[in-house]
């Protein structure tokens, strides 16, 4: 059967070969189509069309399919883990070096760090030309230095640096006869040389030792022709104080530390100016100064020691000096007037002897044992009884036994009494401060001669007054008077000059650091 140009067959490819459209006989151009033969595997999954070799594990859970899937996949992974050298066994690979012949030369002539191998020089075996050391050859002179414990541990030290042991004891005699060695500084550093030994067996000489003994002191031990000699070699020291001055700014310790002071002599200075006032009161106005101790040496080096003076004037709180002033060993701070700070947590309220004190006692008048509820101070009649500290009128007028009576109350639950009076000085709800005169002393109620009688409550309930501590205010009078005022004006006399001070960041304050030179 041929077909003809004219005509046209449609022919669809299947599983199976060419078929041709609408179930006509495959033809082609002039010959017929073959049909491929199926394979095995197409043949497998016509007879088996439902079956899966790898299913997937995550559907159909708990069917054949399934448990065939999992069967397969526990009997591969078997399979590797027979197959496999072992887990504690690592297989190692290495290849070859292609320099591996010249590889020590190339090392020797390659530029590399030292930490990687890298060597200058090519390495050759020894020859005829070269001949062996009978010993090792020493340095003629060792330098070097070591840092010292403590004083008393000198001799110690010089013996654990080479030094021999009689060399070491007299250089120890040598220093001990310039200062005490207990008085040289932990941490000092010493500068040893040790020249050359004849014999192995023997330390090395001392040929010198240097070091800083103080701060206005070298010692340097040399060896001579005698043998070791002490060189004591002074150094010059400026002892004239340093003196700062600046605006407080938002922070007086940060506008004070941009001035150029020491952050310890900060410290002083504000606790110095707290014990006077509260420092919430100083103002951004006010100008700070401050007077610290200076030592410089000729060498450069400098220390800076106590806070000598601390001033502070404007911004509201008014002009405070004060001086720091050292007697029999205690340092204390007094004002330009020479009065000293206080002491305590109140007051004194009399001036006077105490004559009778805080307990069950035989009263004078009545003749029989009662509680005293407080302190008897003997004092002159007339004399003025002052608050012990701030407070508010609770009572003031006759009260039975007490006579003329005062009572004050303060803040955090204390309170005082006052009895005997021979006139009040004061009303109810009044406020009263620290020191303020408040009535005088008499000898009115049940008394036997003029006295005031202290009492000092906490929560209402009577208490021994000498539990808490009175103020005491000291003045210099006299010679330690005059001796002040020198002192003051010397230190009001040092120059106030220098480079100004950048202030830090943040600071809105400048400082002028004084050194007089």
């Amino acid at each position: 059967m041929s077909i003809g140009w004219g005509q046209r067959a449609l022919f669809l490819r299947s599983d199976h070969g060419l078929d041709q459209a609408g179930g006509a006989a495959a033809l082609s151009f002039g010959r017929g189509v073959a049909t491929r033969r199926p394979g095995l595997i197409e043949r497998f999954r016509e007879r088996y069309p439902d079956f899966e070799l790898v299913p997937d594990l995550g559907s159909r859970i708990g069917s054949r399919e399934w448990f065939r899937g999992a069967a397969t996949c526990a009997a591969l992974c078997t399979g590797v883990i027979l197959l496999s050298p072992g887990f504690e066994r690592p297989i190692y690979g290495s290849v070859p070096s292609a320099h591996a012949a010249g590889a020590d030369l190339m090392r020797a002539q390659a530029i590399a760090p030292l930490d990687k191998g890298g060597v200058t020089g090519t390495r050759m075996a020894a020859n005829r030309l070269v001949t062996n050391l009978t010993d090792t050859p020493e340095r003629p002179i060792i330098q070097h230095s070591l840092t010292l414990g403590s004083g008393s541990g000198l001799q110690a030290a010089l013996a654990r640096a080479g030094v021999g042991q009689s060399e070491a004891v007299q250089a120890a005699s040598l220093i001990s006869g310039a200062m005490p060695l207990g008085d040289l500084k932990s941490g000092t550093q010493l500068d040893l040389t040790l020249g050359r030994r004849t014999d192995k067996s023997q330390p090395r000489p001392l040929e010198k030792l240097a070091f800083r003994a103080r701060f206005d002191l070298s010692l340097e031990l040399v060896r001579t022709q005698a043998g070791l000699a002490l060189n004591e070699i002074p150094i010059a020291v400026d002892h004239t104080p340093l003196r700062i001055r600046g605006r407080v700014g938002e922070s007086l310790y940060r506008s004070a530390r941009a001035a150029g002071a020491p952050a310890r002599a900060v410290e002083a200075y504000i606790r110095s100016i707290a014990t006077r006032m509260p420092i919430s009161r100083v103002g951004s106005d006010a100008e700070f100064d401050i007077i610290v101790e200076q030592a410089r040496a000729a060498t450069g080096e400098v220390q800076l020691g106590n806070l000598l003076y601390a001033g502070l004037a404007g911004g509201g709180s008014g002009k405070l000096q004060l001086v720091r002033w050292e007697e029999d060993g205690k340092v204390s701070w007094f004002d330009g007037a020479g009065k000293g700070e206080r002491k305590g947590t109140m007051a004194m309220p009399a001036s006077g002897r105490i004559s009778s004190g805080f307990g069950l006692r035989r009263h004078p008048v009545l003749r029989f044992t009662r509680m005293h509820k407080g302190l008897d101070i003997a004092a002159p009649h007339g004399a003025p009884i002052r608050a012990a500290n701030d407070g508010v009128v609770a009572f003031a007028g006759r009260n039975g036994g007490y006579g003329n009576f005062v009572r004050l109350n303060h803040s955090g639950g204390m309170g005082t009494g006052y009895g005997h009076m021979s006139r009040i000085a004061v009303r109810g709800g009044q406020r009263v401060s620290r020191g303020q005169v408040i009535g005088y002393v008499g000898s009115t109620g049940i008394s036997t001669g003029p006295h005031l009688h202290y009492e000092l409550y906490r929560n209402g309930v009577a208490i021994n007054p000498r539990s808490v501590s009175f103020s005491v205010v000291q003045q210099l009078g006299g010679n330690d008077l005059r001796a002040f005022k020198a002192k003051l004006s010397q230190l009001l006399a040092v120059p106030v000059g220098g480079t100004r001070a950048k202030p830090a960041a943040g600071d809105q304050a400048g400082g002028e650091t004084a050194r007089a030179d």
